[in-house]
């Protein structure tokens, strides 16, 4: 079958490689792709993956072998998405109705489930007040949207203001550029950029409230008072990574649903700001990793 390689001759990182048949294992299925929604981050990592693997976590398509045999889909794979086929856990596997678009429901996966754990570490939201930050990407654009509906005043942090287009209509309260260290204090931070910003992150909480740390786009370190921490009254640091979140909590079929309930009803919108062929990547992944993309970017086996 064919598929995205890791292949660090290439300029983009990836090559286009005949490759074996994906091996299924027991709790798994095989997927048809049809679409597949980037990651910046496992784009940032192409340089630095073995030779010859396959990335790819975001997959929509149709069942082949397995449970549920011939049902569109979508669901999160452990890799190998980039390709024709692929195994999937079924315990990270959601049906999709006819109406959902596969380029759409691909767009769920990684920033849709890390969009709901990370809200779910802040307990309810109703009257609280939540600060997205790359509140412009993937994972924030679903933040923004999903804090809204729970009741949240929501604070969204943008590289620019250009940049954070559409995030007022997708239930942003305000839109900053800068998360300065002094300020008024927020409940639950969703931080992704590490360095500065997660510094700044740590003096705004405010008392019992909670900073998740689930990125770190920034290459600078991280430094910060402890004690200004520890002395605001009780917040919390919380590091939050997707696939370790749906082990512990085992709700990775359940999350998922939940966000295709609400892309088939209307209310969620997937921000897809890109769209290509998986057989010529090169641009899309160039503009991904050039900040180029506003929401996701998503590439069609087609």
């Amino acid at each position: 079958m064919r598929a995205l390689v890791a292949n660090r001759s290439s300029a983009s990182g990836v090559s286009i490689t005949e490759t074996p048949e994906p091996q299924v294992d027991p709790g798994e299925a095989l997927v048809e792709v049809h679409a597949v929604s980037l990651n910046r981050g496992e784009v940032r990592r192409l340089p630095t993956r073995e030779e010859g693997t396959i990335p790819g976590w975001d997959v929509a398509g149709v069942v082949l072998d397995g449970p549920q045999a011939g049902t569109r889909v979508v669901g999160l794979a452990d890799g190998g998405g980039w390709a024709e086929r692929v195994a999937i856990p079924t315990d990270r596997i959601a049906p999709l109705p006819d109406g959902v678009s596969f380029e759409a429901a691909s767009t769920l996966p990684v920033a849709g489930l890390t969009a709901i754990r990370a809200l779910e570490v802040g307990g309810p939201l109703l009257g609280r007040r939540v600060l997205v930050t790359g509140a412009a990407g993937g994972v924030g654009r679903f933040a923004v949207q999903l804090a809204h509906r729970a009741g949240a005043h929501v604070t969204g942090v943008v590289r620019s203001l250009e940049r954070g287009e559409g995030l007022k209509e997708l239930g942003a309260d305000e839109l900053i550029t800068e998360l300065a260290p002094e300020g008024e204090p927020f409940d639950l931070l969703l931080e992704s950029v590490g360095g500065a910003s997660l510094a700044a992150a740590l003096t705004r909480v405010g008392r019992k409230g909670t900073v998740v740390a689930f990125g770190a786009s920034s290459p600078d370190p991280t430094t910060f008072d402890v004690s200004s921490f520890y002395n605001r009254g009780g917040p919390s640091l919380y590091g939050l990574r997707v696939f370790n979140e749906l082990e512990f909590h085992g709700s990775g079929a359940r999350d998922l649903a939940f966000l295709v309930d609400e892309l088939a009803a209307g209310r969620l919108d997937p921000q897809i700001g890109l769209t290509g062929s998986l057989w010529e990547p090169d641009a899309s992944l160039q503009a991904l990793l050039d900040r180029q993309v506003a929401g996701k970017a998503v590439l069609t086996t087609g």
